[in-house]
């Protein structure tokens, strides 16, 4: 079923409520990858009906970014879907999300604040505000996020437990690529060069993450590791631990503790995380 009006989407999820006890929705921005299927087969999980929404949002985008760039590949996406057993697909425009007089925004601390925060202000406010209307929207019983986007997860979650949403949230592991760059729509992007050099990326934090284990101090583990990367090429953002729920800096490993980083090869941003 394909639906591009909230009426064709009522109808939809009626039908798919009729049928199954359990309807998962897997909120993507479309340019599909094995990342978005894994999502897709989590959601069909216990023989649920999955609703996979695509919608590029520009509310998440700043005005120095990529939204224009951002990959877009309908017949593709609709392809892959169906190939991968999805049920249903919401695909609104802009005008339907964000109708003329639309003045509501969901703001978010805690786990919002720094690293994705500080780096893209704004970018938080626009995922927990479409991923709200998403949710009123399909009214699923559960929505899968990608594991990789860890900081954006964490604040999914605490948008729906602090607002009281009758959901339930469902991280799906990282999906790679041989070997080891985490899959992303926007990896397409890399020069040959550079896709050379990117999948170092988690050999980086695999390393800190075993120095830290192995008794290093995590400043220490986290110098080594950023020289690392520095030599191979990349431009650091942010390396840190962190509480893996509430993104606050940890001084020392401890239980939930994760490793987050992000770097620039080129015009191209890359994300990535690990426990440890």
């Amino acid at each position: 079923m394909l639906a591009r009006t909230l009426a064709e989407l009522q109808h939809a999820c009626a039908r798919l409520r009729a049928q199954f006890d359990t309807v998962t929705l897997v909120p993507t921005m479309g340019a599909l990858h094995d990342g978005h299927r894994a999502l897709v087969r989590a959601g069909l999980d216990g023989g649920a009906a999955v609703v996979t929404s695509i919608f590029v949002n520009p509310l998440q985008f700043a005005a120095n970014e990529d939204l224009a760039r951002y990959p877009r590949d309908e017949a593709g996406d609709l392809a892959a879907l169906e190939a991968c057993g999805c049920h249903a697909v919401w695909l609104p425009d802009v005008a339907t999300m964000y109708p003329p007089g639309d003045v509501t925004t969901i703001d978010v601390a805690g786990p919002a604040a720094g690293w994705e925060g500080a780096a893209r202000p704004g970018h938080f406010r626009g995922v927990a505000t479409v991923c709200t209307k998403l949710f009123g929207q399909v009214r699923p019983d559960r929505a899968c996020f990608g594991e990789k986007d860890w900081q954006q997860l964490q604040v999914v979650r605490r948008v729906v437990a602090d607002l009281h949403l009758p959901l339930r949230i469902v991280g799906v592991p990282t999906v790679r690529e041989p070997d080891g760059l985490a899959l992303s729509s926007r990896n397409r992007f890399l020069s040959p060069a550079e896709r050379v050099v990117a999948p170092r990326l988690f050999p980086a934090l695999q390393a800190a993450a075993r120095d830290m284990a192995g008794g290093d101090r995590v400043e220490q583990a986290l110098r080594s590791a950023r020289t690392a990367l520095e030599q191979a090429g990349f431009e650091v953002e942010y390396l840190a631990l962190v509480d893996g729920a509430t993104m606050r800096p940890l001084e020392a490993t401890a239980d939930n503790a994760r490793l987050i980083a992000a770097a620039r090869l080129g015009s191209v941003r890359l994300i990535d995380n690990l426990p440890a």
